[in-house]
């Protein structure tokens, strides 16, 4: 079993009012389970977005998620396993153990799907994978598009992705149109530098802003710029990558700053870096392999780092980026090219 876990603190505080009436109980949390890879080149793999799950698997940490107290669950079509998703949901619904209300479900519109005439079935696609009648938000996983096809990721003979002529701002403009049907609550994106966070925010005639942009975030990658740019614009941001990797044969849960911090407060590496991002009022989306890391990464709330620890860990930004999709480094809406 792999497993993304969410964690976030008063998320909805953060949201504007046509999520206001969602109600989350306390400090919730969020899985956001991924799928097998079944169409994308290895140099694709390095966001760590799509790893291998047996059959069964997906459904069943969804389960032990619910268990555990967590109602908000982070999916998307690339990872390919939605239909697990919504069993698992399903399940302990029928059970009696949640209701549907109770739980704030997202997914995410991928790159193939940016024509403004596919973005509909794209989502309904997703919601019958899910069996629900409505997402609570739904995200544009990234703000390129690709040609539209069968494949996940169109690459050329040089094994660089094919684009599509859309903008994302027309991609927008059909997603707005989902919040007014009704199929989903709000609406956000994911991986927008600030000049496309920010063309989007002043985009004409907007109808719904983002609610959040979803972006990679660690210590060695802390992101203090483009947080500080969305939290100033009422944009939430969501970690995903949060317990990082290797910068100079050194990982990030074994750097000694971390190791030191975790011995001090008698926590596990990971739940330091968790709390670490929730202190920033950021939502965070860490990995996790086993049932016992689940409940382990929602134990975050019964302690807090210090001004001193916070510093620390902010220290050891060398803007390493993990998830930099090199194959799309030509396209015209390639978030990266700039510093944030």
């Amino acid at each position: 079993m792999k497993a993304l876990l969410c964690l976030h603190q008063k998320y909805l505080q953060s949201f504007p009012e046509q999520v206001e009436e969602l109600e989350l109980r306390g400090s919730g949390a969020a899985l956001t389970p991924t799928g097998p890879d079944r169409k994308a080149s290895p140099r694709w793999r390095g966001c760590g977005d799509l790893t291998q799950a047996a059959p069964g698997e997906v459904a069943e940490a969804v389960k032990v998620a619910i268990d555990a107290g967590y109602r908000h669950f982070d999916c998307a079509y690339l990872y390919h396993n939605e239909s697990e998703v919504g069993a698992g949901i399903h399940s302990k619904i029928t059970e009696g153990v949640v209701r549907r209300e109770d739980l704030f479900i997202v997914s995410k519109l991928w790159c193939t799907s940016h024509k403004k005439s596919l973005v509909k079935a794209a989502c309904t696609r997703s919601l019958t994978a899910l069996k629900l009648d409505y997402l609570d938000l739904y995200l544009m996983h990234w703000p390129m598009g690709f040609k539209s096809g069968e494949e996940d990721v169109p690459l050329d003979r040089s094994g660089m992705v094919i684009a599509s002529d859309t903008d994302f701002l027309d991609t927008w403009e059909a997603m707005e149109d989902l919040v007014v049907m009704g199929l989903v609550k709000a609406i956000g994106v994911s991986n927008f530098n600030h000049k496309q966070l920010d063309r989007l925010l002043n985009k004409p005639n907007l109808r719904f802003k983002p609610i959040t942009n979803q972006i990679e975030c660690h210590p060695y990658l802390t992101q203090k710029e483009l947080i500080g740019f969305c939290q100033s614009r009422q944009v939430s941001v969501t970690a995903y990558r949060p317990l990082g990797g290797s910068s100079e044969g050194v990982d990030l849960m074994d750097d000694p700053v971390i190791q030191r911090v975790a011995q001090k407060h008698n926590k596990s590496p990971a739940q330091i870096l968790l709390r670490f991002q929730i202190q920033r009022n950021v939502i965070v989306i860490p990995k996790s392999v086993t049932p016992k890391r689940i409940i382990e990464n929602i134990q975050v709330f019964d302690f807090k780092l210090s001004e001193q620890d916070m510093n620390d860990i902010l220290g050891l930004d060398r803007n390493l980026r993990l998830c930099t999709l090199p194959i799309a480094v030509n396209h015209k809406d390639y978030p990266f090219n700039i510093y944030f």
